[in-house]
Formats: C-alpha cells, structure tokens, sequence
C-alpha cells in the first residue's frame, strides 16, 4: 500500500509547524516542541479545524 499522506511541497512542512503553534495559541492550548500526543481529542481537533478555517478564508480573500 502506498502512503497517500505524502507532502506535495516538502518545503512547507516548517511553515504548516509555525502556523500550527500560532492557532493553538489563538485557541488556548500548550503545545510543546515535539510530542504532543497527550493533548485532548478535542483540542487536536479546534486546532486543525481553525487551521483549515484560516487556510480557507486566506485563499477566499486572494481570490477577490
């Protein structure tokens, strides 16, 4: 089986961490350098889904 989670454009990875810590700030959870497996299912989730939020709304206001 093939890993379809591969990056498209590896060179974003350390963009996509800082962007990371930055809404997870926004959102009021600690993340630590590193391992972060002992946060909640919940935070993990307001923290990607306010990351995609933002993504969506950057790329609507690009368009206009």
């Amino acid at each position: 089986m093939t890993n379809s989670n591969k990056k498209v454009v590896p060179e974003a990875q350390s963009a996509l961490e800082k962007f990371k810590y930055e809404v997870a700030s926004e959102v009021g959870v600690n993340l630590k350098e590193g391992y972060n497996g002992d946060i909640s299912a919940r935070d993990a989730g307001r923290i990607g889904g306010n990351m995609v939020r933002k993504l969506i709304q950057q790329a609507e206001n690009s368009m206009k």
